[in-house]
């Protein structure tokens, strides 16, 4: 089963969002949560159990839940004000995904007198996932065996348990894309927003590719 990251998810016969993230166990190397996000981004996005998955042949991602039971799966996102590198959770049942920044504090720039304390605290929306596992999202960077930044996550290829066999690897310019097909050995480590290979470059450029057309 492909699950590519940005497709529509269909409940019912009735499109409710997109596939926004994944959540993995970094151990195991298990798909365990789709992130479905609502079309527009308005409305709640939920952690939907990859058991909820349909398997079948059609384009999109199909749930076997009703609408009712969507609505009633656990939210995903939080909205916090913390100081800056602060990001954590003492909740015992859920760690922290990705995040994003929505507002810094500010500082006096003026030279005059120098940085100033914070006003408030930053403001931070971050994902809730459950405890040791990690989250991906499209723009999740994949790094090179040295470090090198190489291209973003696309998505994943799982089996019947639901265990990642290879994800996709999107690299390249914006008129010049391509999709890398990288089979899960060649993963070294996942993390929250990033994945590292243990390929060198050169060996993720011998990998065979082919071209995506994308607005």
């Amino acid at each position: 089963m492909r699950l590519e990251l940005g497709k529509p998810v269909v409940c019912e016969g009735n499109e409710v969002g997109k596939l926004a993230d994944l959540v993995i166990d970094p151990v195991a190397k298990r798909v365990t949560h789709l992130v479905v996000k609502p079309e527009h981004g308005t409305g709640t996005s939920h952690l939907v159990p990859i058991e909820l998955v349909e398997r079948n042949e059609q384009p999109g991602i199909v749930l076997t839940c009703s609408g009712t039971e969507l609505e009633a799966l656990p939210p995903v996102e939080e909205f916090t004000y913390l100081r800056l590198g602060a990001l954590s959770t003492d909740d015992p049942e859920w760690d922290v995904g990705v995040s994003d920044v929505l507002a810094l504090p500010y500082y006096d720039s003026t030279g005059l007198t120098g940085p100033i304390d914070t006003v408030g605290d930053m403001g931070a929306v971050y994902d809730r996932v459950p405890k040791g596992e990690v989250e991906l999202r499209r723009s999740s960077r994949v790094l090179a065996s040295d470090g090198d930044y190489i291209g973003d996550v696309d998505g994943f290829l799982v089996d019947d348990t639901e265990h990642i066999t290879h994800f996709v690897l999107e690299r390249g310019h914006l008129w010049g894309r391509r999709e890398v097909t990288v089979p899960i050995g060649a993963v070294a480590s996942v993390e929250t927003d990033a994945v590292t290979l243990s390929l060198s470059k050169d060996e993720i450029g011998a990998l065979p590719a082919h071209r995506v057309h994308r607005w």
